[in-house]
């Protein structure tokens, strides 16, 4: 199961872009709100997560999305988050974030060795990796993407992380990305 971490202030195209095209690819992926079920994201828009954070079973974890926002700074203060982010390095696990979001794996150290990206001014934060300019970068098994302007490609690049890249081609053709 792909868990998604969910916090007040999350930026919602971040989240839920991946979370649609995942789900459209045929994976499951459920949301998991720290603090609570109901998560309002920066922009005002409320959410029902799917459970709440006392509800993950990380042996039931296959991989982890981060969504960015003004409240990335809750993912790195929750010990439901940092208990996921150590058991995929444990286990050698796909990780995704998306703008501020890769700041919490980067501090972590977990990007170390890996070309990411990250939302301008987070750079700093990606301990060891390599950092690029790029809207969305896939290294191994780690994707990260600048901000919500790169909520697409970053989800087409966790469906070819996961799926292949003509699947990540087929989902683009069917969501009119690509023709």
């Amino acid at each position: 199961m792909i868990a998604m971490f969910l916090v007040e202030g999350f930026e919602e195209v971040e989240a839920l872009t991946p979370l649609d095209y995942l789900r459209r690819a045929g994976e499951e992926v459920l949301t998991f709100g720290i603090g609570g079920k109901r998560i309002t994201g920066s922009h005002g828009i409320t959410v029902e997560a799917d459970r709440t954070e006392d509800q993950l079973n990380l042996s039931e974890l296959s991989m982890v999305i981060l969504p960015g926002g003004l409240g990335t700074h809750r993912l790195a203060e929750s010990d439901t988050v940092s208990a996921a982010l150590s058991y995929l390095a444990e286990h050698d696990l796909p990780l995704a974030a998306i703008c501020a979001a890769p700041s919490v794996p980067g501090e972590r150290g977990m990007l170390r060795g890996h070309r990411a990206t990250c939302f301008p001014g987070y750079e700093k934060t990606l301990i060891g990796a390599e950092v690029v300019d790029e809207p969305a970068v896939r290294d191994g098994n780690i994707v990260t993407a600048r901000g919500a302007g790169a909520a697409q490609q970053f989800a087409l690049a966790i469906v070819a992380l996961l799926q292949g890249q003509e699947a990540a081609d087929k989902l683009a053709v069917q969501v009119r990305w690509r023709t």
